[in-house]
């Protein structure tokens, strides 16, 4: 395992991909993107992959892009966040007992990373879980971040099938809940509503 690199460019592809995109953009932050939120965290969202005008962009997990509307939205009504709104890293935004992170950290073309940077990714991801208390609960959004964490702790992927709102028992007893992830498509296609989205939490903030 290995702790979070901040320089890392194991991945080919997803560097030159930066390199790119640094160019063209030269004010985003474009390079790996570190977690965020409280380092002694009661729950740990795990999402995607940085979207290119997001966390790309800002250098904060869900920050500055419509993936991040609903999910500090929903934060902030449960009294998670100091915000209902994450704008730019330099916003004064507090998460409470939650910290995001991604399982991929750097933004891949079409946001579509490949299986093979998923698992270079996932030491980090497998660094960060094992560094959490032991009652902390996990929460992914989406397949790609669900199989990152059975990846995480070496469980085959299909051994805890995803569906949204499932709930799984982990080899450490922490429990994982999924969630169909809070992108522009789910949300507009009403595939997760907010309602259904703010029920997912508040079973996490009572089991």
């Amino acid at each position: 395992m290995s702790a979070f690199n901040a320089r890392c460019r194991a991945c080919p592809r997803l560097a030159d991909f930066l390199d790119t995109v640094r160019a063209e953009h030269p004010d985003y932050f474009a390079a790996p993107v570190p977690s965020f939120g409280d380092d002694e965290p009661k729950l740990l969202i795990v999402g995607l992959a940085p979207g290119m005008h997001g966390a790309n962009r800002t250098g904060r997990p869900f920050t500055g892009d419509y993936a991040g509307i609903l999910l500090y939205q929903t934060l902030f009504e449960l009294g998670l966040a100091s915000a209902p709104v994450s704008e730019h890293v330099d916003d004064g935004l507090k998460l409470y007992g939650v910290r995001i992170t991604n399982a991929v950290k750097c933004l891949p073309p079409q946001n579509k990373p490949e299986i093979s940077e998923i698992r270079q990714c996932n030491d980090f991801l497998r660094y960060e879980i094992a560094a959490l208390p032991a009652d902390c609960r996990l929460l992914a959004l989406g397949k790609i971040a669900h199989d990152a964490v059975l990846r995480a702790y070496d469980l085959s992927l299909s051994s805890l099938p995803f569906a949204h709102a499932a709930q799984h028992a982990l080899p450490d007893g922490r429990l994982l809940v999924d969630s169909y992830h809070c992108s522009r498509y789910n949300t507009q296609t009403r595939r997760l509503t907010a309602e259904m989205f703010r029920q997912v939490f508040s079973f996490l903030a009572t089991a």
